[in-house]
């Protein structure tokens, strides 16, 4: 239930300027950054990530409010795609992390010690990302629009007044999830609900664009939810054959060194990522790979972290 909401949440935004005002606001501030507005595909993952726990929900929000924003403002598009994609993998290293919870059952591990593990890697990924659109921004300054002219500091100040109702609303919402007082789906009620009242309140909610946005968000979910019955059905298959856990017996009976099991573990876990998603993975490998890691002396909540970016890298390998 909150893949879709925050889906819908993403299409108003998106639908009643809310977005463009939100860009508005941020322009000013990131004019002289190498890569401008690029960077807040990042920060808008790094953020959304650590509320919705989802990458799909992520990606698929994010991408709806900033996409048209930056291609209508002249970026390049395979950039903006591609930062989307691997950003929006964010939604399970920063916490919280379905993944990570099925890890921890799995592993038997403390899920708080792998939630407080997964925020440096988070925030290291992210100015990693950051850092690569700055450095390909210099690289390619004739794909990158012209820098605005200017501004002063008052005029830059009564702009962040664009910025104010949605940093409210995220805000909220991360603080409501953070004090427990609710859980991920029902922060994407609060997300829906809040993000109909700014609208309207700010006279861009029109029945028009209420009714688009729905079948906006019906649209972008059914595909989304093909896509998971394909991957699930797929796992299924796989699980059947048993070749994750021949693939992880075979890499066992090697008998290699600590970090020559990490890099097989590697590759294994990357050729399994491009046929399973991220749970699967953890949970038909665990079994064999979790007594193998145990015994070359490594720490179960940093292999927790290990995994967890593989299957990131999983997540942006087709399909």
């Amino acid at each position: 239930a909150a893949l879709p909401l925050f889906i819908w949440m993403g299409e108003i935004l998106f639908r009643t300027k809310l977005s463009e005002e939100m860009f508005e606001g941020l322009r000013p501030w990131l004019n002289r950054v190498p890569g401008r507005l690029m960077h807040t595909t990042i920060l808008g993952c790094g953020v959304f990530g650590s509320v919705s726990g989802s990458s799909a929900a992520t990606c698929a929000t994010i991408a709806k409010v900033a996409l048209p924003e930056l291609k209508r403002r002249g970026y390049n598009e395979k950039l903006a795609i591609g930062s989307l994609a691997t950003a929006g993998t964010l939604g399970i290293l920063i916490p919280p992390s379905i993944t990570m919870v099925v890890y921890a059952v799995a592993a038997d591990a403390s899920i708080i010690r792998i939630f407080l593990a997964g925020f440096l890697p988070g925030f290291l990924l992210m100015l990693l990302f950051s850092g690569y659109i700055g450095w390909w921004s210099l690289r390619h300054p004739d794909q990158v629009p012209p820098a605005d002219p200017p501004t002063t500091f008052r005029e830059k100040i009564r702009l962040s007044g664009n910025l104010i109702p949605c940093a409210l609303l995220i805000v909220f919402i991360v603080w409501v999830l953070v004090a427990g007082w609710a859980t991920a789906t029902e922060c994407a009620a609060f997300g829906v609900l809040g993000s109909l009242a700014i609208a309207a309140y700010g006279r861009s909610l029109t029945w028009q664009n209420f009714k688009d946005g729905i079948m906006g968000a019906t649209r972008t979910s059914c595909m989304i939810m093909f896509i998971l019955a394909g991957a699930a059905f797929l796992t299924k298959t796989m699980a059947f054959t048993g070749i994750p856990r021949e693939l992880a017996e075979w890499v066992d009976s090697m008998h290699l060194s600590p970090y020559a099991l990490i890099g097989a573990l590697v590759v294994v876990y990357l050729v399994l990522g491009t046929a399973l998603d991220g749970i699967s993975m953890i949970v038909l490998t665990s079994a064999v790979v979790l007594p193998m890691i145990q015994k070359a002396g490594f720490d179960l909540v940093w292999f927790g972290i290990f995994v967890v970016l593989l299957v990131e890298i999983a997540e942006v390998t087709p399909p």
